[in-house]
């Protein structure tokens, strides 16, 4: 079990008690603390390999890969291991161990949260 801390995202349908780790870019400036929040989140995305580990985590059937289905990344397993890992810490990713192998899933509160991050406001 890991003891990564998730960050506070926002869940599609969510109700108004629920917070956002960061508002859209376009809303106002990042207080110090979202900065720090989304800058984990965009330092993990930052490198090629983890954009590809998470891209194909993201778009694999059903939302969920087993690390066997997605470590063909040109790199080796100890450093698809070490990518995922930095995934997790910057909660992106949730993972569970089922037999000898560990599957990944990205939340769909992450995806949600990183869609309302980025979007242009909406126009009146």
């Amino acid at each position: 079990m890991s003891h990564a801390k998730v960050l506070p995202l926002l869940e599609p349908d969510a109700g108004p008690d629920v917070v956002p780790c960061c508002p859209p870019l376009t809303e106002r400036p990042f207080t110090a603390e979202e900065a720090e929040t989304a800058a984990r989140m965009f330092k993990a995305l930052g490198d090629p390999v983890r954009l590809r580990l998470f891209s194909a985590v993201a778009s694999h059937e059903g939302g969920e890969a087993c690390v066997c289905d997605i470590s063909d990344v040109g790199v080796s397993q100890p450093t698809v291991s070490h990518h995922l890992k930095k995934l997790k810490e910057a909660g992106l990713l949730t993972s569970e161990r089922r037999g000898t192998w560990v599957y990944y899933r990205v939340e769909p509160s992450v995806l949600a949260a990183m869609g309302k991050l980025l979007a242009l406001p909406v126009a009146s």
